[in-house]
């Protein structure tokens, strides 16, 4: 027989009964399980599930999620700045929520343990109703017995287990904070990383659209030339190439800037869809040289570097967890007392009334199967465990701040490339220019020399930005990028850019 036909469709059977079948091997085990009516699971691995309704929680429509914007930025949404950018990231950012929410928990946590300090006081209330049976020379009778009782307990002292256990509590809430902090300092990267990519996008798109200027003017030159006889067609079509392929790269970088705006829209916690702009930026952002040795600033990095501190709060919260564990093969001495009042109905029995007691109890661990033991080679190979993690931590900042430092003195060094690169770019498509007006160049050196200015234009955006956003790293990395998007770093000025970039990191 094949073992499918052993199953029976038991939807409609009664539990008691579907036990019994299950238990016999007789029914389905897909058959068992159902939740609200509907199959617990998908009827195969190739079959999708159907939920219930209510089962499939209700979003809100992405036009109520406007409300998320705060009042105070509403009226600049079409103009933010970076420390807006920062803002909005922060206040909405679910990772800045939830680390708080774990902060706050850790500080429940550390007031719940210090409660051990206090001694415990329990009240309860019992009712007791008794039923005597007929016995030789005793008749029948019926007892009530009721009253209230309070007990207290107090641990005097236990060798280090109840300050162990308050100083891993209070070690875990310096680590969670700290982890925080590391998340609001994440968050803020993330939004100027959003940012940055942005504006670099819009800055490549007005820089194609000079490039489309320059390549329509080409192709009327062209034209125009044709029609008196001093050019050929070729040169014509080649115009038309050039601007077609200008015209399809703008069409492309457009798509990238739509792109960046949904990253940058979900950097600040909003619906991609939501109109929202940066405020306009200078044609040339400043830049300048770092002024800090990267041993200083790999110094800084671990004086400030909130994981690194939180690797050592959890590696300080592990070696008290020893001393607990420690406690627990020691002597413990406790105060207990109990206070009842009795009442006893039918009234007259000579039990009614208060009783009183008090204890003084010395608890001595003599053996349990070692366990007391293992439990503190445990806890002491788990400290060893949590000080090696926080070591590799000291080793990835180093690390993260020697790669983000050389990272930000090749941006620079790239800035300052590109920025010759577009001087003379410049300069060869004037030459080509004039050359060709002139009759003497041609057209196919004109053109050469418009996609060189072309890409030393692009080149010359993003080199610019890509050292915002190393240095975004470097503080981040060094464990000084503050909540409104700035660092403490000291740079050399930037003798190119002018004027200013307002509200951006100054460097």
């Amino acid at each position: 027989m094949n073992s499918s036909s052993t199953c029976i469709n038991i939807k409609h059977i009664k539990p008691g009964l579907v036990f019994v079948l299950s238990g016999l091997g007789i029914a389905c085990a897909t058959n068992l399980s159902q939740v609200d009516g509907v199959p617990a699971v998908a009827p195969s691995s190739s079959a999708p599930w159907t939920a219930p309704r209510h089962a499939l929680r209700v979003e809100p429509s992405v036009q109520k999620a406007t409300t998320a914007i705060p009042a105070d930025l509403a009226p600049r949404i079409q103009q933010l700045t970076l420390a807006d950018v920062v803002d909005l990231a922060l206040r909405n950012n679910p990772a800045t929520r939830e680390s708080w929410a774990q902060a706050r928990e850790a500080a429940d946590v550390l007031g719940a343990t210090r409660g051990q300090y206090f001694p415990t006081i329990n009240g309860s209330v019992d009712l007791t109703r008794s039923h005597s049976p007929v016995t030789p020379g005793r008749n029948t009778s019926d007892r009530n017995q009721y009253g209230p009782s309070l007990s207290l307990n107090y641990l005097l002292f236990d060798f280090g287990g109840r300050s162990g256990s308050i100083e891993a509590a209070r070690e875990n809430l310096f680590a969670a904070d700290l982890n925080h902090n590391a998340t609001l300092q994440n968050v803020v990267l993330q939004a100027e990383i959003a940012f940055f990519s942005y504006s670099a996008t819009a800055a490549l798109l007005a820089a194609e659209r000079s490039a489309i200027a320059e390549a329509q003017a080409n192709l009327t030159s062209a034209q125009q030339r044709n029609k008196v006889g001093l050019a050929t067609i070729a040169d014509v079509l080649q115009s038309q190439t050039a601007l077609s392929q200008e015209q399809l790269n703008l069409e492309t970088i457009e798509g990238n800037l739509q792109a960046a705006r949904g990253s940058l829209a979900s950097a600040l916690g909003l619906p991609a869809n939501l109109p929202f702009d940066l405020q306009p930026m200078p044609a040339a952002i400043p830049v300048g040289m770092i002024s800090q040795s990267v041993d200083s600033v790999i110094n800084d990095a671990l004086l400030n570097r909130p994981d690194l501190a939180a690797a050592r709060a959890q590696a300080a919260a592990a070696g008290a967890q020893i001393r607990v564990a420690r406690s627990a093969e020691l002597p413990s001495l406790s105060l207990g007392s109990n206070a009842s009042r009795l009442y006893v109905s039918p009234t007259g029995s000579s039990a009614t009334g208060p009783a009183y007691s008090m204890t003084l109890g010395l608890s001595i661990p003599i053996f349990n199967g070692f366990a007391h033991q293992y439990d503190v080679a445990a806890a002491q190979a788990r400290a060893d465990a949590v000080s090696a993690a926080a070591d590799q931590t000291r080793q990835n900042v180093i690390t993260q701040v020697f790669v983000s430092y050389y990272a930000l003195q090749t941006s620079e060094q790239r800035v300052a490339t590109a920025d010759q690169l577009l001087a003379s770019a410049q300069q060869s498509e004037q030459v080509a220019a004039g050359r060709y007006r002139e009759g003497v160049g041609s057209i196919l050196d004109l053109l050469t020399a418009q996609s060189a200015l072309a890409n030393a234009r692009a080149q010359q955006v993003q080199s610019r930005w890509q050292w915002y956003t190393a240095l975004a790293h470097l503080a981040r990395d060094a464990g000084v990028l503050n909540t409104r998007g700035q660092t403490p770093f000291s740079f050399s000025a930037d003798p190119i850019a002018k004027p200013n970039l307002p509200n951006v990191i100054k460097p």
